[in-house]
C-alpha cells in the first residue's frame, strides 16, 4: 500500500465579477417589472409580488461581496437573467474544459510535473455540461496525460469525494498520479430571479495533483485519511434531466429545473451531521482538536463555517484557523474548500495537520485529513 499526498494545487478565477451592488440593482429593476406587469394577479391575490432584495441582505444571510462569473451580461439583464456562454460545435474544446485547463496546468507546475505524468484524470463537480463523452476525458486528451479519466458529482462535495477516490487508487496501486479537477459553472443553474437564492453561487475551477508520498518533490501535503458519507435528503435539489421532455410538461419553465433549496432545514439539518463527520474522523485518528493547525471547510455561508468552527474546536476559530473565501468568490460548490485550501496552506510546517471538509447536496460530507511534509 503506497501512501498519496497532495503536491500540487490550481485555481482558475473568471474575469468578470458582479458586485452585491450590481446584482441587487438587475435584481431589483426585474422585480419591479414583474411587479407591474402581473399587477393585476397580484392584486387579486393569484400571484405574488417580488420582494426587493438588498446588499445589506445578502451580506447579513451569507457574507458574500461578490462572485467571480463566466458571464456578466446576461445575469444583470433584467429580461434574461442568466449567463449567455456561446455555442460551440463538438470540435472545440467544452468550456468546462477550457477553465479546466488553467488550474490542472497551475497544479501540475507546483508539483513539478508535466501532464504526462498523470495516469488518472477525475472531473469531479455539481453539474456537468453533458453526459458524455466525459468532460474528464476531454480535459485528458486536451492535456496529455495518461492512464484513464472519469467524471463524478456529488454536488458540492464532489472534490473531497473525488480526492478519496484519487487517494484509494493510488494507495493500491491502480494509479500513481492523479488530478482531481472541479470545474464549477454554477452560475449556470443558479435561478438568478429567485431573491432568497440570488445572490449564492459564483463561477471557478480547482485542481489538486495527488501522487504517491515517495515520489513528490518539494514541499507536499500527506493524506492521512479520507473519509465520506451521505445521508438522503430533498432539501437541496435539482430536478433537471435527460428525461424531461419525456413528461408531461417537462420543457416549461419550472423553477424545480433549477437550485433550490430548503434554507433553513439545511441549516438545521447539515451542520450537525457535518461537525460530528469531522469530530469521529478526527477521533479515529488519534487527532485532537487543538492540534489542527486549519480547517479548510466548503465555503456555503459564512454562519455555517462559524458553526461548524465553533463545534470542532469548542471554541470560537481563529481567522487564520478557518479561512473564509466566500466574501470574494461566493459559493462556488465543490470548489470552495480547494481555494480555500490552496490560498491558505504554504504557511504551514512540516507536522501540522488540517482537514479539508466539503458538504452539501444529497446530504453528503466528506474529509481530508492531511499534514505537511
Amino acid at each position: 500500500m503506497h501512501v498519496p499526498a497532495i503536491s500540487g494545487t490550481g485555481v482558475y478565477t473568471p474575469d468578470q465579477t458582479i458586485t452585491n451592488d450590481e446584482l441587487v440593482a438587475a435584481f431589483n429593476a426585474y422585480a419591479q417589472r414583474f411587479n407591474a406587469e402581473n399587477a393585476e394577479a397580484i392584486a387579486a391575490g393569484e400571484r405574488e409580488s417580488k420582494p426587493q432584495s438588498s446588499s445589506d441582505f445578502i451580506l447579513n444571510a451569507s457574507g458574500i461581496e461578490q462572485r467571480y462569473v463566466m458571464d456578466k451580461s446576461g445575469i444583470l439583464d433584467p429580461e434574461v437573467m442568466h449567463p449567455r456562454l456561446r455555442q460551440r460545435s463538438d470540435d472545440e474544446p467544452s468550456i468546462m474544459a477550457e477553465m479546466a485547463l488553467e488550474a490542472c496546468n497551475s497544479a501540475l507546475a507546483q508539483a513539478g510535473l508535466g501532464a504526462d505524468a498523470i495516469d488518472l484524470v477525475i472531473c469531479a463537480a455539481s453539474n456537468h455540461e453533458r453526459p458524455y463523452p466525459a468532460v474528464a476525458i476531454e480535459i485528458q486528451e486536451i492535456l496529455g496525460a495518461g492512464g484513464f479519466a472519469f467524471d463524478m458529482n456529488v454536488a458540492c462535495s464532489s472534490a473531497t469525494f473525488g480526492i478519496q477516490a484519487a487517494a484509494d487508487m493510488i494507495r493500491t496501486g491502480s494509479a500513481r498520479r492523479a488530478l482531481v479537477v472541479n470545474p464549477e459553472i454554477c452560475s449556470g443553474h443558479l435561478e438568478w430571479r429567485d431573491r432568497d437564492c440570488h445572490f449564492i453561487f459564483g463561477d471557478v475551477c480547482t485542481a489538486v495533483v495527488l501522487e504517491r508520498a515517495e515520489d513528490a518533490q518539494g514541499a507536499h501535503f500527506l493524506v492521512r485519511s479520507t473519509r465520506c458519507a451521505t445521508q438522503f435528503s430533498n432539501n437541496i435539489r435539482n430536478n433537471n434531466g435527460f428525461l424531461r421532455r419525456a413528461r408531461p410538461d417537462g420543457m416549461a419553465d419550472r423553477r424545480d429545473m433549477l437550485f433550490m433549496q430548503e434554507g433553513r432545514k439545511v441549516f438545521k439539518e447539515v451542520l450537525p451531521m457535518v461537525s460530528a463527520h469531522i469530530a469521529s474522523h478526527l477521533a479515529d485518528e488519534g487527532i485532537e482538536a487543538g492540534q489542527l493547525k486549519r480547517l479548510w471547510l466548503h465555503q456555503a455561508n459564512k454562519s455555517m463555517n462559524d458553526f461548524i468552527g465553533r463545534k470542532v474546536l469548542g471554541r470560537v476559530p481563529e481567522p487564520d484557523e478557518q479561512p473564509n473565501i466566500l466574501q470574494d468568490y461566493a459559493n462556488t460548490s465543490s470548489a470552495g474548500s480547494i481555494i480555500a485550501f490552496s490560498k491558505y496552506s504554504n504557511d504551514l510546517v512540516p507536522g501540522e495537520t488540517g482537514l479539508i471538509c466539503s458538504f452539501g447536496a444529497g446530504y453528503s460530507v466528506g474529509s481530508v485529513l492531511v499534514e505537511r511534509i
